[in-house]
C-alpha cells in the first residue's frame, strides 16, 4: 500500500471514528488508488463494504487490496479479517487508530477452530459454522447466503428459505443422526439459529455475541429446536451415499 493511500486511508478512519473505516484499493489508469466505502456493518467493531461502493471500485478498475481500521485497538488481525481475507484472495491492510500502526495480511490457508471461534455475521456466525463443519468432516460444500445483522428482525426467513435448496430435507428428530442440522428459534419469529448434532447428546453451534462451542443437547436447547434436517448425501448411518 503506497504511503499517499495510507494518508488517505488514515484521514478517513479518522472522519470514520470510533466506527470502523473501510475502503479499497484499485489499479486505475496505471496507479494504485484508494476508494472509501461507506461501512454498513452494526455497531463499531466490524465493517460490510456498501455494495454500491464495491461495483464503483470494480468499474474504476482491478481490485487490489482492502482496508479497514481498527479504532483504539492494536492492528492485529482477528479470526473474521483473517477468514474474510482468505475468501477475498486479496492482501488486506489493517490500521489502528489513533495510534497509526499498520499491518498487512496476506491469504495464507488459513481456516478458523471449529470450535472456539470468534462471532462475526456473515462470516464466523452459526451458519458459517455449519459450512465448514460440513466441509471438513464430510466433504460438502454448501452454499453461502448473503444475509444482515438479525436478518429475522427484517422479515427475513434465512434457514426456511434455503435449506431445501442447499441439500437437505426434514427428518423425525425421533430418527436424529450425528451430522443432522438442528433449527432453533431464539427469541424470534423464526427459526434464526442452528447447530450440527455430533452425537451422544452433543451439539456444535455458534450462538451470537460467543464462541463457538460444544454443549449438550437437552433442557433449553431441545425445547427452542424447531425442526431436524439431514443433507441429501448422508444416510441413516452418517455416511455417504453415491
Amino acid at each position: 500500500m503506497l504511503e499517499t493511500n495510507q494518508t488517505l486511508a488514515l484521514s478517513h478512519a479518522a472522519r470514520e471514528f470510533p466506527r470502523e473505516a473501510c475502503g479499497l484499493l484499485v489499479i486505475h489508469k496505471g496507479r494504485e488508488t484508494y476508494v472509501p466505502c461507506r461501512n454498513i456493518g452494526v455497531g463499531t467493531d466490524q465493517f460490510v463494504i456498501h455494495p454500491e461502493d464495491y461495483v464503483r471500485a470494480d468499474q474504476l478498475g482491478e481490485i487490489v487490496g482492502v482496508f479497514h481500521s481498527h479504532p483504539n485497538l492494536r492492528p492485529d488481525p482477528s479470526q473474521a479479517d483473517r477468514v474474510a481475507c482468505e475468501a477475498t484472495a486479496l492482501p488486506w491492510f489493517i490500521v489502528s487508530f489513533p495510534a497509526a500502526h499498520w499491518t498487512e495480511l496476506q491469504p495464507q490457508g488459513y481456516v478458523a477452530p471449529l470450535v472456539g471461534r470468534e462471532w462475526a455475521h456473515g462470516v464466523l456466525d452459526c451458519y458459517s459454522l455449519i459450512r465448514d463443519w460440513y466441509a471438513q468432516e464430510r466433504g460438502i460444500d454448501l452454499p453461502d447466503f448473503a444475509r444482515f445483522d438479525e436478518w429475522w428482525k427484517r422479515g427475513g426467513n434465512l434457514y426456511m428459505d434455503n435449506f431445501a435448496g442447499a441439500g437437505f430435507h426434514v427428518v423425525e428428530a425421533s430418527d436424529m443422526n450425528p451430522g443432522d442440522v438442528l433449527l432453533m428459534q431464539v427469541a424470534s419469529p423464526v427459526p434464526n439459529h442452528a447447530a450440527i448434532y455430533l452425537g451422544d447428546e452433543l451439539i456444535l453451534h455458534h450462538l451470537q455475541g460467543r464462541l463457538s462451542s460444544r454443549d449438550v443437547y437437552g433442557g433449553y436447547w431441545q425445547k427452542i429446536t424447531t425442526h431436524t434436517l439431514r443433507h441429501q448425501l448422508l444416510n441413516g448411518h452418517d455416511s455417504f451415499t453415491r
